[in-house]
């Protein structure tokens, strides 16, 4: 099943990314990290990869067929679980922003709690959401859902990756992959 095994393995360096944010918070906590563009390089990467390109993908494809042919057990999966969760992140990612820009200019142990309080907020929410959606919402998708509702899901899986792949975002998992080797 192509378009849930895409998400699955997005998941695995959405995780691995989550776990490169920690660790820059804890050499923050250590005073040792306080680089405003390798911050911002991870504001990059989950507006780009994890947002737009991971999280466009469920939005846009899975969840819209899973919303019109599953009826109320899925839309409260999705509207009142999933896109919940995806909008949190999207308020955690914009509050980390801001305070990465204002620890820029006032590099203050204030600065770099607003920092590190939203960066782990997200990590944990991140983390929970991914095992959510591998353990429940997408077996619940691929034993509820027709193999035509599936293949199209493929279909529309694939066009995005394409167009993904005109965008660069295979520089994402790279990038994720060089700054990050040692993920566990």
């Amino acid at each position: 099943m192509y378009g849930i095994d895409i998400l699955y393995t997005e998941h695995e360096h959405v995780v691995r990314f989550t776990k490169y944010l920690r660790h820059l918070c804890e050499k923050m906590l250590k005073g040792e990290q306080t680089d405003k563009e390798k911050w911002m390089d991870c504001v990059c990467f989950i507006k780009e990869y994890a947002d737009a390109h991971h999280h466009g993908k469920e939005e846009e494809i899975l969840f819209a067929v899973m919303l019109e042919k599953l009826g109320p057990i899925a839309h409260k999966m999705i509207q009142s679980g999933m896109m919940v969760e995806h909008n949190l992140g999207r308020y955690h990612l914009q509050s980390m922003e801001e305070a990465i820009k204002a620890l820029g200019q006032e590099p203050t142990a204030a600065q770099k709690l607003d920092v590190m309080t939203h960066a782990l907020a997200y990590v944990d929410l991140l983390q929970r959401h991914a095992d959510k959606e591998n353990n429940v919402l997408f077996p619940f998708a691929l034993r509820s859902l027709s193999p035509e509702d599936l293949e199209k899901i493929n279909e529309a899986s694939k066009a995005f990756e394409e167009e993904g792949a005109k965008k660069g975002m295979g520089k994402y998992v790279e990038w994720l992959m060089r700054v990050y080797p040692d993920a566990c």
